[in-house]
């Protein structure tokens, strides 16, 4: 009897906790452990270290709460750091870069739900041992309970640490949560508002250039966090790249997926550059504050960024080519170079607890420029208004980047033999170089220091800027510029479509709702403590120039956008908005003209002692009922024109169907017309009827 064999048992890759099998040549757990505690390592390292070169591990000579705080506040600034780079970079890279749906898009939202859950439990020991840091005391002492209440709830630093604790909370939620690209940039959102808390706090609190330095400090965060982060998440992905898709998923292109993450990081390098930049020079004082031990601090960091660059720029010439047949050489380079980014987190966080060269608080100084967190203003004159400047370094980057990413993308479309309207990019530039003046100029510079000027910077954000941008015509440009993905993942145009065509977009720019928006929104402000909010605090102060400049666009889209976007009424009913809108604009101009209660007087009477508030807010009155009707003209003839034009397409559309079908359906319409006159005609020739009875 002859023998039967058995078939070769085929052996399959090893596989992941879960079931889906590593790619060939990726490491598995064990690279992403050893990974891990080497970070966490380098990361404590290098923070004891500075922390030992700058003094901070000194016992405090009053107060002192003891070696738990001294040690255990750094460390878990340390977690608290790196747990929220993975958070944030993990959430932006599931939303831009993966994927899905697909197996290592899913891990890496996992991942970065884990680390925003340990970002939640740093956070709240950070606000513990920081308010035993502040009090001086340990929690078992007398009447800690009611001095940390106290401290989290008055206390400006407390309550910063407060809300970064809750928001964390939130984008563990929804980390646990998300299942679809939406849920990924919730998250992604939701991290990078609970940074800003942090940007707040710290250095940034002092007084000097107070605005430039908070704005900085935010951008320094975002981007540190997204980079490095960023790594962290394709690490973890790459055991899952490069392998055959199961049913259901989709298959992920380690190469494109790493050439799209090292787009975001050299943005995110440059942010970081820049901002670092920003930030020493304001805290430095100038060269001489390298001498000191905090400009030692910022000189390791400069020399780790500078390295973290080389490797990146090296990183792109040569592993990137490689990943498709040596993936282990790009994750040997991107662990080292995470590793590297850990041992900075501590530095920085170093940085966080050394005594700064500048005071951050400077007894006897002016006290309006105290409050204004800069130095105030020359008095205001007509000269000054258009030459004084007051540079937003978040305003800057937003103008700049929308100025010269319009630009490029009209290049790009005229490099590829297409045509885009000269006056379209007339009307760009202009409203760009517009918000950079309301925004950075005399404007910005005065419009906190009398009611008028602040009136007079508003009309201008919100009926002067919209109008330009709207008619550049910014995302019909960037539709045609930008490429589409076909691989699942989402990129800019993907997220820019997903944004026009969502139902926030069509309910907020409905034209009744925009213009209740447009209109309402100022009752509502000036008229509640929003407005001296806005005044006092520089997020206060951004959150309103976004409101204003955002309803300003959807009022002006509404009426003369030729932008895809929410349902447009016809053109009389836009003019009987338009109309009814700037009516109750005027209405307030009126009230405020007429009103005798001082809006936001204990702001003014600080900034402007001795002045005038009640005749200078009805100077403000006179500006938003006088400086208003120059923009409603511009709107009305803007809608008139496209009134005009509109009737003109559709009369061309009707000439050329008559040159096709030989004028159907005008011969149509007149036999329609025959027969209404012969039934008229016959209905007259009827003869009476004779009456019964």
């Amino acid at each position: 009897m002859a023998e039967t064999r058995r078939p070769a048992r085929q052996t399959r890759p090893p596989a992941r906790p879960g079931g889906s099998p590593a790619a060939a040549g990726t490491p598995g757990t064990t690279g992403t452990v050893l990974t891990t505690l080497a970070c966490l390592a380098a990361a404590c390292a290098a923070l004891l270290l500075a922390l030992s070169t700058g003094g901070g591990l000194t016992p405090s000579v009053l107060g002192d709460p003891g070696a738990l705080v001294r040690y255990g506040l750094p460390l878990a600034r340390t977690v608290h750091d790196l747990s929220a780079s993975l958070a944030v970079g993990g959430f932006t890279v599931a939303a831009l870069v993966l994927p899905h749906p697909s197996a290592a898009w899913s891990r890496v939202v996992r991942a970065a739900g884990v680390g925003a859950g340990a970002w939640t439990v740093s956070a709240l020991a950070v606000l513990v041992l920081t308010a035993m840091d502040v009090i001086g005391a340990a929690p078992g002492a007398a009447g800690f309970g009611a001095q940390f209440a106290q401290f989290a709830q008055e206390i400006d630093l407390g309550r910063a640490l407060l809300v970064t604790t809750v928001l964390a909370a939130v984008v563990a939620t929804v980390g646990a949560a998300a299942t679809r690209p939406a849920g990924s940039a919730w998250g992604a959102v939701l991290s990078v508002v609970a940074l800003v808390p942090l940007s707040l706090s710290g250095h940034a609190s002092g007084s000097a250039s107070h605005q430039t330095a908070v704005s900085s400090l935010g951008l320094h965060l975002v981007g540190v966090t997204a980079w490095v982060g960023g790594l962290a998440a394709l690490l973890i992905a790459l055991p899952l790249t490069g392998r055959r898709a199961e049913a259901g998923e989709r298959a992920v292109d380690l190469p494109a997926v790493a050439a799209r993450y090292s787009a975001l990081a050299l943005w995110c390098f440059a942010g970081v550059a820049l901002s670092g930049v920003v930030n020493a020079a304001v805290r430095l004082g100038g060269w001489s504050g390298l001498a000191t031990a905090y400009g030692a601090l910022v000189v390791a960091k400069t020399a780790a960024l500078v390295l973290l660059g080389a490797l990146g720029a090296w990183h792109r010439r040569r592993t990137l080519p490689l990943l498709a047949t040596s993936p282990r050489a790009f994750w040997r380079v991107a662990a080292g170079e995470l590793v590297l980014m850990a041992a900075a987190t501590g530095l920085g966080v170093a940085l966080s607890r050394t005594p700064t060269p500048v005071p951050e608080d400077v007894p006897g100084a002016d006290p309006v420029s105290d409050l204004l967190g800069e130095t105030a203003p020359p008095p205001l004159t007509a000269a000054r208004w258009f030459t004084q400047t007051s540079p937003d370094l978040l305003w800057l980057l937003i103008g700049a980047g929308l100025l010269v990413g319009y630009l490029l993308g009209v290049r790009a479309l005229h490099r590829r033999g297409d045509r885009w309207p000269a006056g379209r990019t007339a009307w760009w530039v202009l409203g760009c170089l517009a918000l950079l003046f309301v925004t950075s100029g005399g404007p910005a510079a005065y419009g906190r220091l009398s009611f008028s000027a602040h009136m007079l910077q508003h009309m201008l954000l919100t009926m002067a800027v919209p109008p330009l941008l709207v008619l550049g015509a910014p995302v019909t440009l960037a539709m045609r510029v930008l490429p589409a993905r076909r691989d699942g993942s989402r990129g800019a145009r993907e997220w820019l479509m997903e944004v026009v065509h969502s139902r926030y977009l069509a309910l907020v720019g409905h034209p009744l709702v925009a213009a209740a928006l447009f209109a309402g929104s100022l009752i509502v402000f000036y008229y509640s403590p929003l407005f001296e909010l806005a005044l006092r605090t520089h997020v206060g102060h951004e959150l309103m120039m976004v409101h204003f400049l955002g309803t300003g666009y959807l009022f002006s889209s509404v009426l003369i956008g030729v932008d895809p976007g929410p349902h447009r009424p016809a053109h009389p009913l836009r003019l009987i908005l338009l109309l009814a809108t700037m009516g109750f604009h005027a209405f307030f101009g009126v009230a405020l003209m007429q009103g005798t209660q001082l809006l936001a007087a204990d702001w003014f009477s600080q900034v402007a002692p001795g002045a005038d508030l009640l005749a200078d807010q009805q100077r403000g009155g006179d500006i938003a009922w006088g400086i208003g009707e120059v923009p409603t003209l511009v709107l009305v003839l803007g809608v008139a024109v496209a009134w005009s034009r509109s009737d003109t397409r559709e009369n061309r559309r009707r000439d050329r169907a008559a040159e096709r079908d030989g004028g159907r359906e005008l011969a149509q319409y007149n036999a329609m017309l025959a027969r209404l006159a012969d039934h008229d005609h016959d209905h007259d020739r009827a003869p009476e009827q004779p009456r019964e009875g």
